[in-house]
């Protein structure tokens, strides 16, 4: 009899933890926790999927960009001379060592067209530009009054004018300089980098009072085109039928106009608005002995890609852990209104099928555009799993309910998507609508027997 007795409480204590666990509301969604916290680990290798791709995507693009022309800085011309100073070396010998002034325009002009070029590298485009260049400028003839040199003589005599260009192998056609009607063709190279790295050069005689400059670029290069304000004033005018700019640097344009069939923009600099003279000794303009495009403010135009779907994914995929605890709060809601099991299995294969529409979104994105990509991937996904909730639920009516709301929340993170500005304002509405509906649905729920199916509502 004892023995019997025994059997009977544990057989009645292993019933009651059995009925505990099928019916506790707490040790659910304790369970629906843990499985969000692991679908973290799929989700964050998307993350490392999207980057992945997109450095593949970058690596393609700086392979084309270096042999058809980096991002072009172009600084000048301006007018160097050397000037041979007296000093000692460190036995105390006197030497002479040879430095040079700079003299910078009082007026220069660019103005010129950026015609984008399209190329291809394997899945990817690879967007470039030629731009043609028209330089103008005026010098006044350069004097040492006033500025405060040391002892030395000025070869007047090796005098040239440089211009300054980042990306040498951007050059397609010859460059000469024409100076008050002489033509003076220009050599690759600089005699020094005191103010700028790589360019040409062309010696000059220094023989008027005032000198004008005039000079033609035809110049490769890829992604931006900037300038550097050398001038007294510098006018830089552009034009293209690139639709989408960026200005960028230190200075925006005075006026600009963009359109579908591209855009015009003027620049217009004074010396007022940087920190450097216009005349000097040695690298004048920077003193810290780093690039000079690093010092002195860069100004110009960033051309960019339309839609760059790597960014629009990656932003999608920061709003994947937030999709995934929305479903499953509607399976459990849909548990505890309909009194209706639902294994955790059945969620996790429902939270795969939704880290499965990121990798869908991710690869069909590289080959058409993003909208179109994401209605696909989202249709597909949407179909998977009201396929297989039809069987998990058996109700006709719940199937719909939960389609109706994963495409309620495939289109309202996609409205998150568009309106970059106001995500933050529209995600908290969202938020707070979903929220209210919630706690409206589940005013009368008794959540200590939430599963028991006689007390389920109050």
């Amino acid at each position: 009899m004892e023995q019997s007795s025994a059997s009977t409480n544990s057989q009645s204590v292993f019933d009651h933890i059995n009925r505990w666990t099928r019916t506790s509301t707490m040790l659910k969604a304790g369970v629906i926790g843990f499985l969000v916290l692991l679908l973290l680990i799929p989700t964050g290798m998307l993350r490392s999927l999207i980057s992945e791709r997109e450095m593949t995507r970058n690596a393609a693009i700086a392979e084309v960009s270096s042999k058809w022309g980096n991002e072009q800085v172009i600084g000048g011309p301006f007018l160097s001379v050397p000037y041979e100073i007296a000093a000692k070396d460190s036995k105390g010998q006197n030497q002479i060592q040879t430095t040079y002034l700079h003299f910078l325009p009082d007026q220069l002009l660019f103005d010129g067209d950026v015609r984008p070029e399209k190329r291809n590298r394997g899945i990817y485009t690879v967007m470039l530009y030629n731009t043609q260049l028209t330089i103008r400028g005026t010098f006044k003839k350069p004097s040492l009054t006033s500025m405060g040199l040391p002892a030395g003589t000025a070869q007047w005599d090796k005098a040239f004018l440089s211009l300054g260009i980042s990306d040498m192998k951007g050059i397609r056609n010859s460059i000469a300089f024409t100076v008050n009607g002489r033509q003076l063709p220009a050599e690759s190279g600089i005699p020094t980098n005191d103010i700028v790295s790589s360019g040409v050069s062309a010696p000059v005689q220094l023989d008027a009072a005032t000198y004008r400059f005039e000079s033609k670029l035809n110049l490769n290069g890829s992604s931006q085109l900037s300038f550097l304000p050398f001038g007294k004033e510098t006018q830089v005018n552009l034009r293209s039928s690139w639709s989408t700019p960026s200005f960028t640097g230190s200075y925006l344009p005075d006026k600009r106009t963009v359109s579908t069939q591209g855009f015009q923009a003027s620049w217009n600099v004074l010396e007022f608005n940087r920190n450097f003279p216009q005349q000097g000794i040695g690298n004048f303009l920077n003193k810290s002995n780093v690039k000079v495009a690093d010092n002195v403010p860069l100004f110009g135009v960033k051309l960019l890609v339309p839609i760059d779907e790597y960014q629009k994914t990656t932003r999608s995929a920061k709003y994947g852990i937030l999709f995934i605890i929305l479903t499953f709060v509607s399976f459990f809601f849909i548990e505890i209104l309909d009194r209706r099991r639902i294994h955790p299995m059945q969620y996790l294969l429902v939270g795969f099928a939704i880290c499965l529409f990121y990798v869908l979104l991710l690869s069909i994105s590289e080959h058409i555009s993003f909208d179109w990509a994401y209605l696909i991937s989202s249709g597909v996904i949407l179909t998977l799993v009201t396929f297989y909730v039809r069987y998990v639920f058996r109700n006709l009516r719940l199937t719909i309910l939960f389609s109706a709301i994963l495409t309620l929340l495939y289109g309202f993170f996609y409205s998150l998507l568009q309106l970059e500005d106001y995500s933050l304002l529209l995600g908290s509405a969202g938020l707070l609508l979903i929220l209210a509906t919630t706690m409206y649905l589940t005013r009368h729920v008794d959540w200590y027997r939430a599963y028991d199916p006689e007390r389920a509502i109050a």
